[in-house]
């Protein structure tokens, strides 16, 4: 993959995070630029640094969490555009291992969530096309499941359809392609959707 694939997606991602929110329904309490506060406070502490609010996270923080937590453990880094953005997409909202059963289902895999020589070789087979429609079509299932199992959830359901519309039309995929030449920031949400991580109990 071109070394700079990652910079490449990771506007679309943070358009969609935002800034800093702490909504009483976000399963991920306190956020800013889509990093929770238990994301930040734990990398901080591998590297050795004091604890802070997430509130203070700086730009080489939010690139390096990114990279190392949502890029490399769903081997984005393996993808070919635009699968690529679209498993950074759904690992930062749905966690990596998820992403990566998505990923193994949209290419006809075994539905492991390991990322192995098989998966690799089935992605890298696969009609992009093809396989960028069908996990889009299992994210919007996904998210459809959440809402009624848990009713709670539903004021979230725009948001994440906005959302995952505005990653089709990043991706290019048929009946999107109108709004391709939309500037950067015209698809962005008002106020951030919550993440959902990997929380088992939306596994539904």
């Amino acid at each position: 993959m071109p070394a700079d694939a990652f910079e490449a997606a990771l506007p679309f991602i943070l358009r969609w995070e935002g800034g800093f929110v702490d909504h009483p329904a976000d399963p991920g309490g306190r956020t800013n630029r889509g990093v929770t506060q238990r994301v930040y406070s734990a990398w901080r502490a591998r590297q050795g640094l004091p604890n802070r609010d997430v509130k203070h996270i700086d730009d080489a923080e939010v690139h390096a969490i990114y990279r190392s937590g949502y890029w490399l453990p769903p081997r984005c880094d393996l993808l070919g555009q635009p699968l690529d953005l679209v498993q950074l997409d759904t690992a930062v909202n749905m966690g990596p291992g998820r992403a990566v059963r998505f990923l193994q289902q949209a290419v006809g895999c075994g539905i492991d969530g390991d990322f192995g020589p098989t998966t690799q070789a089935a992605a890298a087979q696969c009609s992009v096309g093809d396989a960028v429609a069908a996990y889009c079509d299992l994210r919007e299932a996904f998210y459809r499941r959440i809402v009624a199992a848990k009713p709670d959830q539903a004021v979230f359901l725009r948001g994440w359809m906005n959302r995952l519309n505005s990653l089709r039309r990043a991706a290019g995929l048929p009946g999107f392609e109108s709004a391709r030449g939309l500037a950067p920031d015209s698809a962005a949400p008002s106020a951030r959707i919550p993440d959902l991580g990997e929380d088992p109990s939306y596994d539904l």
